[in-house]
């Protein structure tokens, strides 16, 4: 894999040319428009095939990935093209392997809303381990509010992955409620209700396991909350399912601050099956313009983490997603615009600006004027920045890597992926 940085007066046929691969195949893999400029700064990602096979008549996927020893879901991953549908045609070029040296197998999970677009979730699938269906919700006698979910579990068994069903305390409001979760934590009943209802649920759609999420707990609720998860953990574990919880970024055990206090990275370590350690956030909608996940920050949490945590069980959270900052900042009044990576290369070309690359926080990021005259900084995730994030697995023996979200498609993140690493597939 070669990550290549966009120069002035590039375009596809001359990158292309420059690595001696197919300018079709670059567009299709990085998502490309040939009819739409290159923006100086932004990356291309670029796999050289080892191993390809000419589809013959009658050739099909199954086939051909039984004829070179490998599955189905390889081939899709290492050609964009193909969906488990897809007619082959005599002549098509289906490449079985690309050059270089992986660095092992990574379990990759990513975060998915209900109404996530079909087309979104089927292009993303093949490269996922896990995906965690955000959120059932629950009332203080442990009633489970349900999703619409279970087309999403089908089709994610259908292509090998693991569909992990998440409670948390996330209210219709959109903001996490503490009291919620200290009713739950403190009412033996109803938390055993709530367990029931869980197991009882993911039999029934036939969940994987189970992802928690409960954030900005009361401080007096830090023993309760890891009693709980005990408690759940205990449960559900002889009926087949493990138990991921999600972790605030800490950086010391005594970190101040309502995120923080209540996530006991020791115990809650040492009684859950697995942790995701949610390393994004730095920069958000309400604070000021910086990398959303910048890579020194990113390593402060991991370096305290594995002082207090069994590194095979964590997954590094990883940001699929940038903010556009309005400037000048104002502390309670500004509030950045989320938008998908792609969607910030888009807006880089519209308004005519150059991508530049932050050694320090690994992260890229532009600034521009609106048609108002006000200033913007955007920053967000590109090939270099995603890499960058998914070296750490391997360096801290971390399990994997885990998105935040998967709702917009970024194609170069999997490119990256499949370069670097064998996917896990459990199911």
């Amino acid at each position: 894999m070669t990550i290549h940085v966009v120069k002035k007066g590039d375009t596809i046929q001359s990158i292309a040319s420059q690595y001696k691969v197919s300018p079709t195949r670059l567009a299709q893999d990085n998502m490309l428009d040939p009819n739409q400029p290159l923006v100086e700064g932004q990356t291309v990602v670029i796999l050289f095939p080892e191993q390809i096979h000419i589809v013959k008549e009658g050739d099909t996927l199954v086939s051909i990935a039984k004829q070179y020893n490998v599955s189905v879901i390889n081939l899709i991953q290492n050609n964009s093209w193909l969906t488990m549908e897809t007619k082959l045609a005599p002549g098509q070029e289906v490449v079985i392997s690309f050059k270089g040296e992986k660095l092992g197998n990574i379990a990759l999970n990513g975060y998915a809303y209900p109404f996530i677009k079909s087309e979104i979730y089927l292009d993303t699938l093949p490269y996922l381990t896990y995906t965690t269906l955000f959120t059932y919700g629950f009332t203080k006698d442990g009633t489970l509010i349900p999703i619409d979910d279970q087309q999403l579990i089908n089709t994610a068994r259908n292509f090998g992955v693991a569909p992990l069903m998440l409670i948390s305390t996330l209210t219709s409001e959109g903001v996490f409620s503490n009291e919620l979760a200290h009713a739950i934590l403190n009412d033996m009943t109803a938390q055993n209700n709530l367990i029931n209802n869980v197991l009882e649920n993911m039999k029934k759609k036939n969940y994987y396991g189970l992802d928690i999420d409960f954030e900005y707990i009361l401080p007096e609720d830090r023993l309760a909350y890891v009693d709980f998860i005990k408690n759940i953990t205990t449960k559900l574990n002889p009926q087949g399912y493990e138990v991921m919880v999600a972790l605030a970024p800490k950086t010391s055990a005594t970190q101040p601050g309502l995120l923080y206090e209540s996530h006991d990275y020791k115990r809650i370590g040492e009684v859950a099956n697995k942790v995701l350690l949610m390393t994004y956030e730095w920069g958000f909608t309400f604070g000021p313009p910086m990398a959303v996940a910048p890579i020194n920050k990113v390593r402060e949490v991991l370096d305290y983490a594995v002082t207090e945590i069994d590194p095979a069980k964590i997954f590094l959270g990883v940001p699929n997603y940038g903010y556009d900052f309005k400037l000048p900042f104002v502390k309670g009044t500004s509030q950045a615009k989320s938008l998908g990576n792609v969607e910030a290369v888009n807006l880089a070309r519209e308004v005519g600006a150059a991508i530049q690359y932050d050694e320090t926080s690994q992260a890229p990021f532009f600034k521009y004027k609106d048609s108002d005259g006000s200033d913007h900084e955007v920053w967000f995730e590109d090939a270099r920045s995603i890499e960058a994030k998914l070296r750490l697995v391997p360096e801290y023996n971390f399990q994997g890597a885990s998105y935040w979200t998967i709702m917009k498609f970024f194609p170069q993140s999997w490119l990256v992926a499949i370069s670097l690493f064998n996917i896990d597939k459990l199911i």
